[in-house]
This record gives structure tokens, sequence and C-alpha cells, in this order.
């Protein structure tokens, strides 16, 4: 059993999250807590540069309102006792300095199922299983 569980969920693949958190909720010791994270992925510098038009701060801050407007039903709907978290920056790092910073036992990530391109670069919950400093549960 675990305190402290982080589950990161993507607001394109939430019928996956909503598994995880079920899932999460059955792992967690009595008293402990779930923080439902989500990471809105910035462009970086480097791609920003080739755009004609700067990359619009509304087009994030409308984002990470959705996020945490969703963040937040399915706390209510799934019984979290814990609390939400919304991000910038790469869904692998963040995650893992994420779960660092906050000390937490346990990461639950949903993945889909690999694709070619997957392969040569890698997915999330890959790169967060590879570097996460706690224990790492990846769900299909």
């Amino acid at each position: 059993m675990y305190s402290k569980i982080v589950v990161p969920i993507a607001m394109d693949q939430l019928e996956h999250g909503e598994a995880v958190i079920e899932r999460a909720k059955s792992l967690l010791d009595t008293g402990g807590e779930i923080i439902l994270l989500n990471v809105v992925e910035d462009l970086n510098a480097y791609a920003q540069g080739y755009m004609i038009v700067d990359f619009p701060l509304e087009v994030i801050d409308a984002s990470r309102e959705h996020a945490q407007k969703t963040l937040n039903e399915l706390k209510e709907k799934h019984g979290v006792t814990g609390r939400t978290e919304i991000r910038i920056g790469g869904a692998a790092g963040v995650i893992n300095a994420f779960a660092e910073d906050e000390e937490a036992d346990l990461v639950i990530i949903a993945s889909h199922r690999p694709g070619m391109i997957d392969y040569f670069i890698g997915s999330t919950a890959s790169r967060v299983a590879s570097h996460c400093k706690c224990a790492v549960l990846i769900d299909r």
C-alpha cells in the first residue's frame, strides 16, 4: 500500500485516466493522498523560432483552465482524497520532478499500445518508468 500516489492524467486519454484513478484508490493507504497531475505541454524556444507568429499565451492559459476543471470533476466523480496540480513543460520530466519533489511512493501512469514512433523516441510512460526515483506502475 502507498501513502502518496501521483496520477498523471492526459486530457486526450480521460478514459484511461479514470481507470488509473480507481487503481490508485485501491492501492492507497488509509489517510493517504492521491495527487491528480496534468502537464500542459508548451512549445520549446527552438520550435517557437519556426512559427510565423508567437505561440499565444492564451492557448496555454486555456489549456490550464480546461485541465483544472477536468481534474476537479474527476476528483469529485471518483471521490479522490487529495489534490489536483497543473504544471507546464515536457510531460515525462515534469512528472518525474514532481514525484520527487512530493516524495511520492508511487506514480501510476496510463499507457497506450506503442506504435512505431514510440520505438524511436519513446513514450511518456516509458520515460517516466526509466527515470522516476519512486515506484512506477504502468497501466494499460
